[in-house]
């Protein structure tokens, strides 16, 4: 478990053979360093901040919301529900946001702004990419309205056939600036 704490892009966390308990511990132990208490956690000198979930900003949805996707099931009668489950393709990933938000990696990355529908708030949002074309990786952020911090909404590693085809469309759309 203290050896994920030694990993480096483009290394894998190894969580797949430990508990569920050791390995919510071991990824817990990388997002606190990372992320959670870590000042300098920080894109382009702008603080980047947890997105609210359920009406709550806090570090532990972040947490929840970069190792765990977001799945559609039905109960017996019929009515549609979401819930969250561990998702091992971007848990294994995590210590790999901190990475790309420093910008330590200069090829093979697209950063880039596009404006998109919010279908929650009902209007359109600028939303900023950090994609990794070579690894096939994806951190969204959304600036703030204030423009000085953003949030950190998603990462992620494309491993659905449409990610890949999804990625190229907002790239087509990206905007000239990053925001």
């Amino acid at each position: 478990m203290p050896t994920n704490l030694l990993k480096k892009y483009p290394e894998l966390l190894e969580i797949m053979h430990l508990s569920e308990n050791q390995r919510t511990e071991s990824l817990r132990n990388i997002f606190n360093r990372d992320i959670e208490n870590n000042p300098d956690f920080k894109f382009r000198t702008k603080q980047i901040r947890p997105v609210f979930i359920d009406g709550a900003a806090t570090m532990g949805n972040l947490f929840n919301h970069l190792t765990r996707e977001e799945i559609e099931e039905v109960k017996p009668d019929g009515t549609k529900f979401t819930k969250r489950i561990f998702e091992k393709d971007r848990s294994m990933r995590l210590h790999w946001i901190k990475f790309h938000i420093e910008e330590h990696k200069k090829d093979n990355v697209e950063i880039f702004s596009v404006i998109e529908r919010d279908f929650k708030k009902r209007k359109d949002v600028t939303i900023t990419y950090i994609y990794d074309l070579e690894q096939q990786y994806v951190i969204v952020l959304e600036p703030q309205n204030s423009g000085r911090d953003y949030y950190l909404l998603s990462a992620y590693y494309l491993n659905r056939d449409y990610g890949t085809k999804k990625m190229k469309k907002k790239l087509n759309k990206k905007l000239p600036d990053v925001y």
